[in-house]
């Protein structure tokens, strides 16, 4: 069962979470997981997030045939990083603000210990493998801008115009009709931050005017009529982009790998959580590893997989490690559901012995829409993640309710 987002509020929620989210009558039904990991667990098993469902049978036969787990992981998110019409990373990933395409991404391949990671890196599709060359050939685990070009240029790797045309128009369109809503002002951190005010005319109205002005506009601009209402989606609603995966073999050897080309039309340098080991992407070879999706400046503030990794180290199951991180973002804000409502997290986790969790902060973007992630432990599938709080989270920047045409966009809603 789902709720709206005014009786969320009037239910005892509110005061249940700000009181540290003690109480079930303020969560999800997490009792009873949306799926229950194999008894005994299976390896080896990739887990990742949904982007990544196309590449992960290929990656787990190389595992199976005794493929090291790190490059396992590359397989599957080196796919959407190379394909044009997969804007959440690589190759035609929306753009900063000023129309340039900045990628991150890290790595840690347990068996050996190690990591590395790339932050704001531009002309550069593959920056999961710049990160892996970063661990293997420097002496350093993170190389940001300017220098993590050059190096992956040393490297072998060719420079490459990542914005696609298809992105360029999107951002184009962004420029011209939401350039005043963008990342700039005071963020929902801030104690000066205020929900937008309610305008003269009624909200529903000035949606529909602004969604067929948009629409009209992308036709002008020459997107193709079956996208269209994609593109006014992203302007409207500037996603998130990221795909993390996790990877163990039979003999119990572990790696995590994440990428991203981090929130659309961002500040230009801004980096999330991707990059950051302990953030985006932690794992421990005697414990597990986790990685995380969403809101990337929330997961920065709580270490997310870095947190899961220990939580599972002190005793807690993949789904309780992954619930526990949740509700740590949820504690800073003090359970105040007028920004909490705004952000959401998927985290994606694996433990050495094969359970694992995928787990979100809300149930999905809309309502029948649950945030999914990608399982093969022999299997390959989708499994719903189990969310802490009921409902669906509210797209940033905030806008009225939401035409149901753009809630049946296939494209963010999987």
């Amino acid at each position: 069962m789902t709720f709206s987002r005014r009786d969320f509020v009037k239910t005892s929620v509110l005061g249940a979470v700000a009181a540290g989210v003690g109480s079930n009558s303020a969560l999800a039904e997490t009792g009873q997981p949306a799926h229950v990991s194999p008894d005994p667990p299976k390896r080896p098993i990739i887990i990742c997030a949904h982007n990544g469902y196309a590449y992960v049978e290929a990656a787990y036969a190389f595992l199976k045939s005794g493929g090291d787990t790190l490059d396992a992981g590359i397989r599957v998110v080196k796919g959407p990083e190379d394909d044009p019409n997969d804007d959440s990373v690589g190759l035609g990933g929306l753009p900063n603000e000023e129309g340039v395409v900045e990628l991150d991404a890290s790595c840690m391949h347990g068996p050996t210990r190690r990591a590395g990671a790339v932050g704001g890196v531009r002309n550069i599709k593959n920056v999961s493998m710049v990160s892996k060359a970063v661990m293997e050939h420097t002496g350093h685990v993170m190389l940001v801008g300017e220098g993590a070009e050059r190096f992956a240029v040393d490297m072998g790797f060719p420079r490459e115009n990542l914005l696609t045309d298809r992105s360029r128009k999107i951002w184009m369109l962004w420029k011209e009709f939401n350039s005043d809503r963008d990342w700039w002002g005071p963020g929902l951190a801030s104690p000066h931050w205020q929900a937008p005010a309610p305008a003269s005319k009624p909200q529903a109205e000035l949606f529909q005017d602004r969604i067929q002005q948009l629409r009209q506009r992308a036709a002008d601009l020459g997107i193709e009529p079956e996208f269209q209402l994609a593109a006014v989606r992203r302007v409207l609603f500037p996603p998130t982009g990221t795909i993390h995966c996790s990877v163990l073999n039979e003999k119990g050897e572990m790696s995590g790998i994440t990428t991203t080309s981090g929130l659309a039309f961002k500040l230009p340098g801004r980096v999330g959580d991707s990059p950051i080991i302990g953030a985006g992407c932690y794992t421990d070879q005697d414990i597990g590893s986790a990685g995380a999706t969403g809101a990337g400046e929330e997961n920065i503030k709580v270490a997310g997989a870095h947190t899961i990794v220990e939580n599972m180290r002190h005793g807690m199951s993949p789904q309780e490690a992954g619930i526990d991180a949740l509700k740590r973002i949820v504690r800073n804000y003090n359970g105040d559901m007028n920004k909490i409502r705004f952000m959401d997290m998927t985290y994606y986790v694996l433990r050495k012995d094969g359970a694992y969790a995928g787990v979100s902060l809300w149930e999905g973007y809309s309502a029948g829409n649950p945030h999914k992630f990608v399982v093969h432990d022999g299997a390959l599938r989708l499994e719903v993640a189990t969310p802490l709080l009921k409902g669906p989270s509210q797209e940033w920047p905030p806008m009225p309710n939401v035409p149901e045409e753009l809630k049946k966009d296939s494209e963010y809603l999987k």
